[in-house]
């Protein structure tokens, strides 16, 4: 492993603090609530282990991180200890973005997250008020519209994020007309996983040419103000051919396995939160061990055992589809298997 010291690696730790959350989408992944939540000296420890792993791994392979958590639940506001798990991962020198629903997003939390120079909140937007209040429920727009605007006015760059379905496909025009006006600096884009709750909307998922024309039109747009991102490894690839520069945008493919851990609630450790596979428990196993001997990581690193157009692919090694949404599209038909090819993908390989 070699990188230039000038390249940061990113490596990040998305971090459930808690599943309590004050709404009830329908498109959400989470299922059962749980509220066995680790402790705020165990959630240190975490905090104190992946300093550590990444300060060894920094020395022993020459390669400079660009590390961060990114804290969120449920609704993460919702964990009474929330900023005094924030203040230990700022101490630690980690970046931190918080994901949330926005709207718990009052002026004295505001203030508290300027004062920890936290880098970017993330907010779910769904569409516009109608839409968004049938997905995530009644009154919730508003809520959320009025913590975006608090943290726009603290100077906390804001990303809304819109979780892509045929519930809110043709929103998406007015989504970034309404990210530009409230002051937000991004609008990010994610499909739909059919899982958790999410589980009933299989229906409601998007065809693949679809998603690629859903894409080409949001691409196409040019707005001065904001910018448009998303995670999305079939979305990135359009997006850097577009731009003819692979180095105009920051295309990775899917994280699992490969830039980044999740952390749930409980202290269990998977690929990502949408990929419901259990890697270890961070109250029993070492964090630098799971990522160096876990089967299901070392099998999702691996190009020979991708099933489909994935396991072809000649963008495999940029790409490598979405292993959240895969893994979910194969549950319903039986065959669970979570190196299945994604059955979203419009790309030729």
């Amino acid at each position: 492993m070699s990188m230039s010291a000038n390249k940061p690696f990113d490596f990040f730790i998305q971090w459930h603090l808690t599943e309590k959350c004050n709404l009830w989408c329908k498109h959400c992944y989470q299922g059962e609530r749980s509220i066995d939540e680790m402790s705020l000296p165990e959630a240190k420890k975490v905090i104190a282990e992946v300093s550590a792993m990444l300060s060894d791994w920094s020395e022993a392979y020459d390669v400079a991180f660009s590390p961060s958590f990114n804290i969120t639940g449920g609704e993460p506001f919702l964990r009474r200890d929330l900023f005094d798990i924030l203040g230990e991962i700022k101490r630690n020198n980690f970046e931190i973005f918080l994901l949330t629903n926005g709207t718990l997003v009052d002026q004295t939390r505001t203030r508290m997250l300027a004062d920890l120079d936290v880098k970017g909140v993330q907010v779910s937007i769904e569409g516009a008020e109608a839409v968004h209040d049938s997905i995530r429920g009644e009154g919730s727009f508003a809520a959320s519209a009025a913590g975006i605007e608090r943290l726009v006015d603290a100077g906390i760059p804001v990303t809304l994020n819109v979780t892509l379905s045929n519930l809110n496909a043709g929103q998406m025009k007015k989504v970034v007309a309404f990210g530009s006006h409230i002051g937000a600096q991004r609008v990010g884009f994610s499909r739909l996983v059919p899982y958790g709750r999410g589980r009933s909307l299989l229906s409601q998922t998007l065809k693949p040419e679809q998603v690629k024309d859903l894409y080409e039109s949001l691409w196409s747009l040019e707005i001065k103000s904001l910018e448009l991102v998303t995670g999305d490894p079939l979305a990135s690839q359009m997006k850097q051919k577009s731009n003819g520069d692979a180095g105009s945008t920051a295309v990775s493919g899917c994280a699992a396995g490969v830039s980044g851990l999740t952390i749930l609630p409980n202290g269990n450790v998977t690929p990502c939160r949408r990929l419901p596979l259990s890697l270890g428990n961070v109250r029993r196993h070492s964090l630098r061990r799971i990522w160096a001997t876990s089967p299901i990581l070392e099998a999702l690193r691996d190009r020979s055992r991708y099933k489909g157009k994935c396991g072809t692919c000649r963008r495999w090694a940029h790409c490598r589809g979405c292993r959240a949404i895969a893994y979910a599209f194969s549950r319903s038909r039986g065959a669970d298997d979570f190196l299945a090819d994604d059955p979203q993908c419009f790309l030729n390989t």
